[in-house]
């Protein structure tokens, strides 16, 4: 009985240390020497300041900058997620409506048809950083003209801005709101 113990707490001992220390040890330095951005959190950097993450949403609501998707946590990152709410949910409709609204006095002339459907409905994980091209490209006589630049000019920024999809064929072409913004303090 004593041996069996022994081998049981000498078990316990070398998988403890394999599992608990020396496989996460592993990991994390090859995801610091390989993937050194990502692992880090993929932080966006304004000289020596951090301006947020590339790949976590945040909002925008000035006229002088481009808008994300909406935010069902409100870009708490903690609480990640949707609102949950169905396509026959009332609060959806009221939310989507408000959304809209904001966006039709932001942008006069603009119809409800004109407005991509990403601008007033949120993201799975609440957490979206990109709008699709067109996103973007609806926002763009409003920040010009909020920044005094030529509409021409930040349709440019826009383009530099665009990623194309994921090894050529995954996901759909996006700009990142939060780089593209950044750019538009730098040219401004």
């Amino acid at each position: 009985m004593i041996i069996e113990l022994r081998r049981g707490l000498v078990a316990l001992a070398v998988f403890t240390v394999l599992c608990g220390f020396a496989y996460p040890l592993a990991v994390w330095g090859i995801g610091q020497i390989a993937f050194r951005g990502a692992a880090g959190g993929s932080l966006v950097r304004t000289g020596d300041r951090v301006a947020g993450s590339a790949l976590i949403g945040q909002s925008f609501d000035q006229p002088r900058y481009f808008w994300g998707r909406p935010s069902a946590p409100g870009y708490d990152a903690m609480a990640s997620g949707a609102s949950n709410l169905g396509p026959t949910s009332a609060a959806l409709d009221e939310a989507v409506r408000a959304r809209l609204a904001v966006l039709l006095a932001a942008h006069p002339g603009a119809t409800p048809a004109d407005v991509p459907g990403e601008l007033v409905t949120a993201s799975g994980s609440g957490l979206d950083p990109h709008i699709s091209p067109a996103g973007a490209a609806f926002q763009v006589e409003r920040v010009a003209a909020a920044r005094g630049l030529d509409p021409g000019r930040v349709r440019a920024l826009v383009a530099e801005h665009t990623e194309g999809r994921t090894l050529g064929f995954l996901g759909e072409p996006r700009v990142n709101v939060l780089e593209l913004n950044l750019a538009l303090d730098t040219a401004s």
